[in-house]
């Protein structure tokens, strides 16, 4: 929305104390309630607010306010329960990029956050809007409004005044800034969750007299779950259900419950929900499915309206093992283990799966929400709860969608650094995945973007939810391993065989041990063992040899882990020997990471308790261990970089840019793509390097094109166009290497010949220099966001598919990632004798483009194929932008979905 639309879409947002308000565009027909709000206000705070007590202040302010929309003016207003609570605005008075701004609360909502949510968004629609500085004047005395300035995250100068200040404020939304809204953002968002994670009273809503409803399976899981707070039934029709005291409506309780859990049938929902919102209730899980559009809406808009946090609908439950709670609010057949792993999921199916193999390895759970079709809370509320929850140190997700995925990656890389966050990669595949439209289209899957999600936040992403408690098991056993250097030990050679080459196709390297380590080990093993890697201790070995063993695998520093495959043998069994015991006993376990596989163990993965309170994660077979120990490798390797930044870029016009867009869509209000000129001016204004060219639309003008343009060989290149016209190569729609007029002007013919009726004109451009033929591009994602590829170039692009993919905006080390994980990195670096290419010039091409994807939302794709990497520079040979009519939408803004 610019700033002289009238309208937008109202959002809601939540304030520091969980409660929610609603933020939208002042109309006129506001005019009568932000007066009375203005009129309202204390004397004092009319001082502050307008630097007098005069009552003609408040018409004046709320007449600016308003007034009917205008360019260079926008107020914002927050409501609650229908009224005005407080109202931002900016105006641009001399200075195009300048605009000065106000600000006032409503008395009685003070120190709530209203002024800092207001000022967030309007910082997000002045930007928007080109406006690139506010300007506020306060009194000195104003403290509180000071402080909202200062707090706010972006850079501000003060120049004092006399008994006024006035206050410039930078709208560069850097880090900091991010950091910041972010930060306001979890404190609001922890506040709206307790209601519904730690509730005083609960209330269950459609709970039936016979067994086998599902609001009287919630209700016999809280009473025997032993819920330490108020618990009530709703029914019509008895007093007592299991024990618990019923009655017959919401508003007969005796007391208003902080969560409602909602088992009634859909019809009844949207009544339901706003009989509970009404009387004040602050939390729903809705149970309930089966919804159609109309009630899903009047569902949301409820709580939305009433400020109720919402888990589903169609969902399994919540629950908080605290002791101090015990709440089990779901129809799981059995009580999950206390413990410490949070665990969130959309399917109900799954969050069993989960809650019992997690009861089972002994982890337990902290707290458990079903999402369901996750109208509200999401994957991204529940990390932060279990970021501040005192008791989670694990989080296993399961989401087949993201609400907000750059919102949710900025959360998930902040709790990954402390402590690991798993998923299931659900929804890897698509049924019917859209039509490739360039190279960039083709080559970024789903499957990509979700992986590259993934990688840059830390997030463990297995495939299966068995691999999940695999590496559950071992992240919440074991210490990480330093690096990928294994030590296999062994009491059979097949099956160490076995292990290593799953070691190998987990990417595990098992190094040789050395000659003193050699020695130790054959001294501790029985005569005939072998002591290379893997070590193999013979079948008879004894429980105390096989301690010394590990002990001294487990001490060596150039050994990061220890994996040991046992198989059970009648001579263990002869002399009494229990060789897992041996795992349990050994000296200096906590300083290396120590896994087992136990052929036949009846379990995937257990948990054996070692002495010290400590445990070992055991396998059944050696492919789960490999890739349990991989991904606590990864973690490792994850943790040990340090944070990436956004580089600083010069000779940026994004203003330039953005009207460039705003130009080509106003004459094509369906989107298509760039002609070559455009192409050409769109990445002039992000200063990246192209190969010099001309645009003929004659025979005469590409010979006259070709003169003036060919290289030091006299060699030029021909490149036929028309709209829609993105693989050239497969039309034979380039011709190379010409010298002279005659093959410019045949070459011409050709292109006039077999493109009679479709082209357009040509492109003239010199022969480029040998160089490495490489593949740059970008993808906007409708729901991820814009994604950045890279890889080798030219035609075996879509054939080798030789690419790597980062979402932007990309770090200094995300574009180091993205230039050294193709198969072709190699050669960038020299290999192959000729030297290495352009780095620099290469990252900064990447970061262009990034930058180029963020600023352009309406940018769908970019395909630039190919990249020539030399030596002496890197340049985009041959180029296609694809725009389409998009809104802009700060994905960082706070508010609900």
């Amino acid at each position: 929305m610019t700033d002289n639309e009238p309208t937008g879409r109202p959002v809601h947002a939540l304030l520091t104390d969980g409660t929610t308000v609603r933020i939208r565009p002042a109309q006129p027909g506001d005019h009568a309630q932000v007066l009375r709000m203005f009129e309202e206000m204390s004397t004092e705070n009319l001082r502050l607010r307008f630097f007098s007590i005069a009552r003609s202040s408040a018409r004046q302010a709320a007449d600016r306010c308003c007034r009917p929309a205008e360019p260079g003016h926008r107020a914002l207003i927050a409501e609650a329960a229908g009224q005005v609570i407080g109202i931002a605005e900016y105006e641009v008075i001399e200075a195009p990029g300048t605009a000065d701004i106000g600000i006032a609360v409503a008395d009685g909502h003070h120190h709530l956050g209203i002024g800092t949510l207001l000022l967030e968004h309007l910082v997000s629609a002045a930007r928007e809007a080109s406006v690139t500085a506010f300007t506020a004047d306060a009194l000195a005395e104003n403290h509180e409004m000071l402080k909202v300035f200062a707090d706010l995250g972006l850079h501000t100068a003060r120049r004092f005044e006399g008994p006024e200040v006035r206050c410039t404020v930078l709208l560069d939304q850097d880090e900091t800034y991010l950091s910041a809204v972010e930060e306001r953002g979890r404190t609001a968002d922890v506040a709206s969750l307790r209601p519904l994670l730690r509730p005083e009273s609960v209330a269950v809503i459609g709970v039936g007299r016979k067994p086998g409803s599902v609001g009287r399976a919630i209700l016999h899981n809280l009473r025997t779950g032993g819920f330490t707070h108020r618990l009530f039934a709703v029914n019509p029709s008895v007093t007592s259900v299991l024990g618990v005291p019923a009655y017959p409506s919401i508003g007969s309780l005796p007391r208003i419950p902080d969560l409602a859990v909602l088992a009634v049938p859909a019809a009844a929902l949207p009544a339901t929900a706003e009989e509970c919102g009404k009387l004040g209730v602050r939390a729903l899980v809705v149970v309930s499915a089966g919804l159609d559009a109309t009630q899903a809406d009047a569902l949301l808009t409820a709580c939305r309206t009433y400020g109720m946090r919402l888990v589903g609908p169609n969902c399994l439950g919540i629950s908080n093992t605290d002791k101090d709670l015990s709440l089990d609010a779901t129809f799981a057949a059995r009580h999950p283990r206390p413990g410490t792993a949070g665990v969130a999921v959309q399917s109900g199916g799954v969050g069993i799966a989960l809650l019992d193999g997690l009861s089972r390895l002994g982890i337990g759970v902290s707290s458990f929400a079903s999402l369901g079709d996750k109208y509200d809370v999401s994957g991204n509320d529940m990390l932060q709860w279990w970021e501040s929850d005192g008791r989670t140190d694990l989080a296993l997700l399961h989401l087949e969608s993201f609400g907000n995925p750059r919102a949710f990656s900025r959360t998930a890389r902040r709790v990954a650094r402390r402590m690991p966050v798993l998923t299931v990669d659900a929804g890897r595949t698509e049924t019917g995945r859209r039509a490739a439209a360039s190279h960039t289209a083709a080559a970024a899957t789903r499957t990509m973007t979700r992986q590259a999600l993934f990688t840059q936040a830390g997030i463990t992403a297995t495939r299966t939810i068995a691999e999940l408690l695999e590496a559950a098991a071992l992240l919440h056993a074991q210490p990480l391993p330093a690096g990928n250097r294994v030590a296999l030990v062994t009491n059979a050679g097949g099956a160490g065989v076995l292990a290593a080459d799953a070691c190998a196709e987990a990417g595990l390297v098992l190094p040789p041990l050395g000659a003193d380590m050699t020695g130790d080990l054959l001294a501790a093993l029985p005569e005939g063992a072998t002591v290379g890697n893997p070590v193999d201790t013979t079948a008879a070995v004894s429980e105390d040899q096989l301690g010394q063993c590990v002990d001294r695998l487990v001490r060596h520093a150039g050994i990061d882990a220890v994996l040991v495959v046992l198989v059970p043998t009648a001579v263990a069994a002869a002399t009494g020997d229990d060789l897992t015991r041996a795992l349990y006993r050994a000296p200096g376990r906590g300083t290396r990471t120590v896994a087992a596989i136990r052929l036949g163990q009846d379990l995937p993965v257990r948990l054996l308790p070692t002495e010290g309170g400590g445990a070992v994660p055991a396998y059944a077979d050696p492919q789960s261990a490999a890739r349990a120990l991989a991904h606590a490798v990864d973690r490792a390797r994850w943790l040990a970089r340090p944070p990436g930044s956004i580089r600083e870029l010069d000779g940026i016009e994004t203003d330039a840019a953005r009207a460039l867009v705003d130009t080509f869509l106003a004459d094509h209000p369906d989107g298509g793509w760039l002609a070559p000129r455009e192409c050409a001016a769109l990445l002039s204004c992000y200063d990246i390097p192209q190969l010099p060219w001309a645009w003929a639309e004659t025979e005469d003008d590409a010979v006259f094109a070709a003169e003036r343009l060919k290289g030091p060989d006299g060699l030029t290149v021909l490149k036929a166009h028309w709209p829609g016209l993105l693989h050239k190569t497969e039309q034979y729609a380039v011709h190379l290497d010409l010298r002279g007029d005659s093959q410019v002007r045949a070459a011409y013919r050709d292109f006039e010949t077999r493109f009679a009726g479709l082209l357009t004109g040509v492109v003239v451009q010199p022969l480029a220099q040998r160089g490495i033929e490489l593949f740059a591009g970008v993808v906007q994602d409708e729901v991820f966001g814009p994604l950045v590829l890279f890889g080798l170039g030219g035609t075996a692009t879509e054939v080798l598919a030789d690419q790597a993919a980062c979402l932007a905006p990309l770090t200094d080390l995300d574009v180091h990632d993205l230039i050294t994980a193709p198969r072709c990195a190699p050669l960038l670096f020299g290999q192959g004798g000729n030297g290495p290419v352009d780095l620099e010039g290469l990252e900064q091409l990447l970061l262009r483009l990034s930058r180029m994807a963020c600023d352009l939302p309406q940018l769908a794709e970019a395909d630039f194929n190919p990249v020539l990497a030399r030596p002496g520079g890197v340049t985009a040979l041959d180029v296609r932008v694809r725009l389409l009519p998009r809104k802009t939408d700060n994905p960082y803004l706070r508010r609900l979905r």
